[in-house]
């Protein structure tokens, strides 16, 4: 590979710039256009999104169930597994919890919804959430195939976690499928990196795809409120992930942020935490330095249950409405809307629409019209790349914190700024020389 070649992050970067520019332009000089409407928007950039997003997503079950299936079945103590699944669980529910107050404390200081005018908020409904009790029982595949089928990442993760505990205690027939497992690991890692080639074009379909239907005005309407929660989700993301990485790992947060760029950029470009779990899971161990046994099982886990952004946006979003309906929140309610929105990032986990099913039994908890999402959603779309960008940087981080106090992490591939870029691998036509 050419050392002049240029990074895939850069690369990725450029497509983003050129897409939202594209879209803006088409947006604002060709909008009327047929032609460019019919064959364009809908057509090209259409098709050239969803193609990239179909491709990411594609690796996503074999990428999760193999990966965990190796790093569970090279535990040789399973207590192991128990401390990971504890530590995981606690730092994930934690960093909700600040999450969503830090967005409350922001809501209340800057004040977005005064002067808003809610009153005629569209009808909005959603679906019920599950019991708790549902929850539990659908985390259990009865049909694995089926799981796998219907991308039902919690199930994938239990039942390739008792199949990889079921290798480990097999002795010699254990030892030879897993054998086959690395071999497979390693055959989708550089299925990754193939398909990451692509990236720069598909970012470029979705931006010029989303920027040539957003509007300004959209944004202009609610410029309080999509200041709020950028600046919250950005101060959370740059500020409570620095002090944590710093705190429990003891290394630098700077270098944490610059070998996470891709997986950031990917994050936000697509704005599914699930379609990007390949590029985090790639960047966690190579980049990291993260042992596979630890990421396998925090990465996908985080990327179903660990909603930071989201629990920012269901903060913001409360006092919002609060204020836009001239509504008083007492101390009591927020202490209800902080617990019921980590509580339920957990608890919801796995449902479809799950941050406006949270976001409505938030409000339900606390008596505030669920019609004040119909208002929101105008800037939700954009909002929800800058939040799933959060919410993978929040997997990334809990995953360093608990490799590192297991000694699963290797310091000097992290200290390493070269160590496992993505763009440094065999490229799609090319051979090393």
């Amino acid at each position: 590979m050419s050392k002049n070649k240029m990074s895939l992050t850069k690369r990725v970067l450029i497509g983003m710039g050129l897409g939202i520019l594209v879209g803006f332009l088409i947006r604002s000089l060709l909008a009327d256009v047929v032609f460019v409407q019919d064959y364009i928007v809908n057509g090209i950039f259409y098709v050239g999104g969803k193609v990239f997003i179909a491709t990411l997503k594609m690796l996503v079950v074999p990428l999760i169930f193999v990966s965990l299936v190796c790093g569970t079945s090279s535990l040789k103590d399973l207590s192991t597994l128990g401390r990971l699944g504890g530590k995981t669980l606690a730092f994930y529910i934690v960093t909700t919890a600040i999450a969503i107050t830090l967005a409350i404390l922001m809501a209340n200081i800057f004040e977005p919804g005064v002067g808003v005018d809610l009153a005629q908020a569209t009808s909005y409904s959603t679906k019920d959430a599950p019991s708790l009790g549902d929850v539990i029982i659908n985390m259990f595949p009865t049909n694995p195939i089926s799981s796998m089928a219907e991308g039902n990442t919690l199930q994938i993760i239990v039942f390739s976690i008792l199949f990889g505990i079921a290798i480990s205690v097999s002795g010699p027939e254990g030892e030879r499928i897993a054998s086959l497992f690395y071999d497979f690991n390693k055959v989708i890692m550089k299925l990754v990196v193939m398909l990451m080639n692509i990236a720069p074009y598909g970012v470029f379909f979705l931006m010029a795809k989303l920027f040539s239907e957003i509007g300004l005005e959209a944004i202009f309407n609610l410029i309080n409120y999509f200041l709020v929660l950028s600046a919250t989700l950005l101060l959370h993301a740059f500020v409570t992930y620095s002090i944590f990485f710093k705190t429990f790992t003891g290394l630098n947060p700077i270098t944490f942020f610059k070998k996470m760029e891709t997986s950031i950029t990917f994050a936000f470009s697509t704005a599914s935490s699930n379609a990007t779990i390949p590029v985090t899971l790639e960047t966690a161990t190579k980049r990291l330095g993260v042992n596979n046994k630890v990421a396998s099982f925090t990465i996908p886990l985080g990327a179903t249950i660990n909603m930071d952004g989201t629990a920012i946006m269901h903060g913001v979003a409360t006092v919002f409405i609060a204020q836009a309906f001239n509504i008083h929140l007492s101390l009591s309610d927020y202490g209800a809307v902080i617990l019921t929105a980590t509580l339920a990032s957990v608890g919801t986990a796995g449902v479809p629409g799950v941050g406006l099913i949270m976001l409505a039994m938030v409000l339900n908890q606390v008596g505030l019209p669920v019609e004040g999402i119909a208002m929101i959603l105008g800037v939700d779309r954009l909002l929800d790349m800058i939040r799933t960008a959060v919410n993978i940087t929040g997997d990334s981080v809990v995953t360093c914190i608990v490799a590192k106090s297991e000694g699963e992490m290797d310091i000097d591939v992290f200290n390493d700024p070269n160590a496992g870029a993505i763009d440094e691998s065999v490229q799609l036509g090319e051979t090393k020389q």
